[in-house]
């Protein structure tokens, strides 16, 4: 565990896991600990990941001023970060929400990035609405587990917050491509590595981001992109994959076909035969 000093003072936290160059790597959640991103499905064997704690999360400080949970101002941290580590450009991988964090970066230091890589993203800057959710869900209607998941997923819209914590555990199934032990093990992580102070910050006061500047600057982003989906993804679907390379002027995607949110626990062999060569090209 080491940890470093970010622009407003607040002491974060991040592990360097494998061997190879290094790849920030920003967890999604949002506000969950970077843990759950263990080895990336041994992506550690090429590369060192940098497993960033984003401020109250982790091992990371609670900032003075909780609007510096928002989103886009994590994205100060990145480049402090990259700061930090001495390194001219920064190959970056984000996760889920993690990704807004990373277009974020991209968008104000568009030449810091060496090389970036989005994973299963959500589309809410690109105005995206998970119209493919829904069928991907009904997909799986012959899982043994999809009726209490599916139940469970219906009654979260008005339940009151002392309830939502337990209907979100019985929806998990919907995380992953095969709810098996392997999964299981994954979701059953979740509670204990995620802060409610940093979840609700990230999204707090979003309405005064400037959405159009920030995909006017990711426009601008000449360095190679990744976005990879999962087939499965019932929580932030397969059409955001697209949506969200579009707003580059050339990305790559790859929708990996028995994966869920979490394709590196579904599928790692599949997941790092996708991201180890993207990110060895010269």
């Amino acid at each position: 565990m080491s940890s470093f000093s970010s622009y407003d003072g607040t002491k974060l936290a991040y592990t360097e896991v494998g061997t190879g160059p290094r790849l920030l790597c920003l967890p999604g959640g949002p506000g969950r600990a970077a843990a759950y991103l263990e080895d990336l499905g041994r992506l550690s064997d090429t590369r060192t990941l940098v497993l960033l704690d984003g401020r109250a999360t982790g091992h990371s400080e609670v900032p003075a001023d909780p609007s510096s949970l928002r989103f886009d101002k994590l994205a100060g941290d990145v480049e402090a970060l990259r700061m930090h580590l001495g390194l001219e450009t920064a190959d970056v991988l984000g996760h889920s929400a993690g990704c807004l964090v990373a277009q974020a970066w991209a968008s104000a230091h568009p030449d810091r990035v060496g090389r970036l890589v989005l994973v299963t993203p959500t589309s809410r800057l690109q105005g995206g609405d998970r119209g493919d959710v829904a069928a991907i869900r009904a997909a799986r209607a012959d899982e043994p587990w999809y009726a209490d998941a599916a139940e469970a997923q219906a009654a979260l819209a008005d339940a009151p917050p002392a309830q939502q914590q337990s209907l979100v555990r019985a929806t998990r199934p919907f995380f992953y491509g095969t709810w098996d032990e392997r999964t299981q093990a994954h979701a059953a992580t979740a509670d204990r590595q995620s802060s409610k102070r940093a979840e609700l910050g990230f999204g707090a006061g979003i309405e005064q981001v400037d959405v159009a500047g920030l995909l006017a600057g990711l426009a601008s982003v000449t360095a190679p992109v990744l976005v990879v989906g999962g087939e499965r993804d019932a929580l932030t679907g397969v059409d955001a994959v697209h949506l969200v390379a579009g707003s580059f002027p050339s990305a790559q995607t790859v929708v990996l076909p028995k994966a869920g949110h979490f394709p590196w626990v579904d599928e790692p062999d599949a997941f790092r035969a996708a991201v180890a060569p993207f990110l060895q090209a010269g």
